[in-house]
């Protein structure tokens, strides 16, 4: 892991592997963690470069929230590396920086794929206005240890998943509440609307049988993109990348190396 200094504030980062450069974005209250069951994988065919995100893990955090900023950060990580190209893999929040990306700076990027996200976390309907509510109150009333835990239990609910349950309780209980509840709250303020139909990059959309968002979310802004498809994993919650690994690598991999 390495440290570097962008957009203001020092970013930690993984930088593994080797060929053509994979970018991970893990989502909110998360780590680059999350893709623990990835990197062994997908670092025998590329180069990844996997960041805590702005005020997540190892990474400072200053008073600047929200997506274009983090999509910035990753921006200028990128830059100083000097990668010019890259596919991107984002989930949930990840997954709206990796949107960003492709429509702020369409140049950098190779190929997309979303993970259980979407183009208009404003937009969500009752799902978006009951997140905000929920968290809010739970931040504010009872702290970020029981959020953290009523969310991992929500990804993570089966028996034999105690273990996932309890590492991503733990990642998710060690946010600075306040940074956590205002990065949650521009992320819902955060939306590409009719923005999507430009976006020309081969795109991968990830949904879960079981995520919080139903499929048919998916459907429809895959079928507003130019050129996107959607795959559907199933027995699988949010965190896919997590509670179906394999399936979720193999998926991942084929587009990449044949889509």
């Amino acid at each position: 892991m390495t440290k570097i200094t962008v957009n203001t504030i020092t970013l930690d980062y993984l930088d593994i592997g080797e060929g053509e450069v994979l970018v991970l974005l893990h989502g909110l209250g998360s780590t680059k963690k999350d893709w623990d069951f990835q990197i062994p994988a997908f670092s025998k065919k590329y180069r990844l470069i996997v960041p805590d995100l702005r005020g997540h893990g190892n990474s400072a955090s200053n008073t600047d929230f929200g997506v274009p900023v983090l999509t910035e950060d990753v921006f200028q990580l990128l830059t100083q590396l000097n990668i010019s190209k890259a596919s991107f893999i984002g989930f949930s929040m990840g997954g709206a920086i990796a949107f960003e990306m492709a429509y702020v700076h369409p140049q950098i990027v190779n190929k997309l794929i979303i993970v259980n996200s979407g183009p208009d976390f404003n937009n969500m309907g009752e799902i978006g206005k009951e997140m905000i509510t929920i968290r809010t109150e739970f931040i504010n009333t009872k702290g970020i240890k029981p959020l953290a835990e009523e969310i991992a239990t929500k990804m993570f609910p089966e028996t034999h998943q105690v273990d996932l349950r309890n590492e991503f309780a733990n990642r998710c209980a060690s946010n600075n509440p306040e940074v956590y509840l205002k990065t949650f709250l521009s992320l819902m303020e955060w939306g590409l609307a009719e923005k999507i139909t430009t976006l020309t990059a081969p795109t991968l959309v990830v949904s879960s049988d079981m995520d919080y968002t139903p499929v048919a979310h998916k459907e429809s802004y895959t079928s507003k993109m130019q050129n996107a498809r959607l795959c559907i994993i199933k027995n699988s919650r949010h965190g896919v990348l997590m509670d179906q690994p394999k399936a979720f690598n193999e998926a991942v991999l084929n587009f990449l190396q044949h889509d």
